[in-house]
């Protein structure tokens, strides 16, 4: 048993920092080897050549930001890679990949402005002189209620609108305009299998067995590495851990993860609460509508008959 294995219920566990804060993934994908993994993992695409390209690390905090709740700083964190990967047939084709990080589901626009903003981005290896075709990974902290799945592909195919076939041969035209999407949901991790590369990928985001109090920041992973590159990944995250310094950082984010908790996402929970009500009053109105207008054509076709009893009496 290793140093970080502890032994609990007759299973090998160990501590390591929860990746779905940014100051942990951040951590994750400076590391080459893990970026090259977590990313060809994702695409499941032989990657040849990465580059990281400079970040974007937005998550500020403010000691003053409960009396200050309308200044604080969303955190989402943005990294991006251009990358040498390997089609199906063996060609070889760069792209850039995108990946965000949102504790919401809802900041749409943000990672809208952020696509536009890609679009207009030039591979640096090419001496800035070619449009790169993209790829969208999206992190979310939060569930969407419409997909139960942890991870979805958004893909994208030619049709033939003719005869609805499918079109094999690939535009550079349509290539750059339009791109694939990745969604991972961590709340939608549960403990399962561990078998293939995405089972152990996604086991790390698993959003469950926290300690300290229930605390977001740190969980004990209950998986045993088995290969080269997952060991390398739960060495990092217990190093963070295990480091005091990585430790406070990570404490550090945790508290303004609350606080941010507190003065926006607990507005929107019950903003969305009042919708939910509002909206069950109108379905529960318009129910009530729809009984008093069948009353009223009851009604009306009582009245229809009483009138043709009535004018039959009179002929006779």
């Amino acid at each position: 048993m290793s140093a970080k294995e502890q032994t609990g219920k007759g299973v090998k566990s160990f501590i390591i920092a929860n990746p779905l804060y940014d100051t942990v993934f951040k951590r994750l994908m400076e590391n080459r080897r893990i970026a090259r993994f977590f990313l060809s993992t994702i695409l499941e695409q032989q990657i040849t050549d990465l580059t990281v390209l400079p970040q974007e690390f937005t998550y500020k905090y403010k000691s003053n930001a409960e009396r200050e709740s309308e200044k604080l700083p969303y955190s989402i964190l943005r990294m991006d890679f251009t990358a040498t990967v390997q089609t199906e047939d063996g060609a070889q084709k760069r792209i850039l990949i995108e990946v965000q990080k949102s504790w919401d589901r809802d900041d749409v626009m943000r990672f809208r402005k952020y696509l536009g903003e890609q679009y207009a981005k030039r591979d640096a290896a090419d001496g800035g002189g070619a449009m790169l075709p993209i790829t969208t990974i999206y992190i979310l902290g939060t569930n969407l209620a419409e997909i139960e799945s942890p991870c979805v592909k958004v893909g994208r195919t030619y049709t033939d609108m003719r005869n609805m076939e499918t079109i094999h041969a690939k535009s550079k035209f349509m290539e750059l305009l339009t791109h694939d999407s990745y969604v991972i949901q961590a709340g939608r991790i549960t403990d399962m299998r561990y078998t293939t590369n995405l089972d152990k990928l996604l086991s790390i985001f698993e959003q469950a067995y926290f300690v300290r109090n229930d605390s977001g920041a740190v969980k004990e992973y209950r998986h045993h590495p088995d290969d080269e590159n997952m060991e390398l990944i739960t060495s990092v995250l217990y190093e963070m851990v295990a480091d005091p310094k990585e430790r406070k950082r990570l404490e550090d984010e945790e508290e303004a993860m609350r606080i941010l908790d507190i003065v926006y996402f607990s507005k929107i929970r019950d903003r969305e609460s009042i919708i939910g009500k509002k909206e069950m009053i109108i379905e529960e109105q318009a129910k009530a509508l729809g009984e008093k207008d069948k009353i009223l054509e009851e009604q009306a076709g009582q009245i229809a008959e009483l009138k043709r009893l009535l004018q039959g009496k009179q002929v006779e």
